[in-house]
């Protein structure tokens, strides 16, 4: 890796940026709101305030960024929480502001690399990586290897479908995972209910404004023991636990890994899923394999960018890098 890279993470609320050595410790760190509706012109100008937060000069920019996308030519193809983000050249126009490399990969893909290197699935060389947050992402290591598919368009996980006539997904389509079960979708079903005249905790939470629901919010009104947000919790982790039920007999894993926002919801998450998963798994492929939080929470999108640099790394042997 270069001697100091700095590392972007791209989401649909917050961009992140760091100055990371070439040990992969952070130097300096930034944050700034990502303002998404403002359309992409605007957030690439937020993004290149906050390379400049933590570093006026570097030999190298790393982008962790929701795809689908395309990592060897740069191409954020569509970004379903970015409005307007369709063919997005962001490598190309990053390249033209800082004169250096800029590396672009998918962010959760960055995110379960990180967590094979540096977090809890250091050890596993078949490991499926899922961030629950204003969207769903998801990331595979096979063999030990980052998985990307054809056109670096593979573990686009949140978009399977698991309802076809279920809610509408911000790519377009139904009933994707996505749809059901991110950080999104909470929100969207306690408002569809407080909007029905039910009765319910996160009404008080809220002051009675139905735009300041969140996931958050919900999981506060479930660990208060309000039964519609519980109920909210144990559908978003029934539907993500048929994902990972859909994947295991896809991937046969050891191990899968769940960060982002929502899954700091602690065990009003994770046991539905794994009451999912235990029921409905094929016996002999879940055997053994445990579902667990990341290890690395909020920083792993910064330390996947980063380790995707490591040129001596196999797993970073993939995807491009504008000269």
């Amino acid at each position: 890796m270069k001697d100091n890279v700095v590392a972007v993470d791209l989401g649909g609320t917050r961009i992140r940026s760091a100055l990371i050595n070439e040990k992969g410790e952070i130097l300096a760190r930034a944050e700034r709101e990502t303002l998404a509706q403002e359309g992409p012109e605007a957030v690439i100008g937020r993004i290149e305030a906050c390379i400049r937060d933590v570093a006026r000069g570097t030999e190298a920019i790393s982008i962790a960024a929701p795809g689908p996308l395309d990592p060897w030519k740069g191409i954020v193809h569509q970004a379903p929480n970015l409005p307007g983000w369709r063919e997005v050249p962001l490598a190309d126009i990053l390249h033209r502001t800082f004169g250096v490399p800029i590396y672009l990969n998918n962010d959760a893909n960055l995110a379960a690399l990180a967590e094979h290197r540096f977090g809890a699935g250091q050890g596993a060389n078949d490991l499926i990586y899922l961030t629950i947050s204003t969207g769903i992402g998801g990331g595979i290591i096979s063999q030990g290897k980052l998985l990307l598919g054809a056109k670096g368009l593979a573990a686009e996980v949140g978009h399977i479908t698991l309802e076809p006539e279920g809610p509408p997904c911000g790519c377009g389509g139904r009933g994707h995972l996505e749809s059901l079960a991110s950080g999104t979708a909470i929100a969207r079903r306690a408002v569809e209910e407080m909007e029905k005249g039910t009765e319910t905790s996160i009404t008080r939470l809220v002051e009675g404004e139905l735009s300041k629901v969140t996931a958050k919010v919900v999981a506060q009104a479930a660990r208060e023991g309000g039964p519609l947000a519980n109920s909210i919790f144990k559908e978003a982790g029934f539907y993500i636990g048929l994902g990972i039920t859909n994947l295991l007999h896809l991937l046969n894993p050891q191990l899968v890994i769940l960060g982002g926002g929502v899954s700091k919801a602690g065990d009003l998450l994770f046991d539905p899923v794994r009451a999912t998963v235990e029921a409905r798994a094929i016996p002999s492929i879940k055997e053994g394999v445990k579902i667990v939080p990341s290890a690395l929470g909020d920083d792993a999108g910064l330390l996947g960018a980063a380790a995707f640099m490591l040129k001596q790394d196999s797993l970073a042997r993939c995807g491009g890098i504008l000269r």
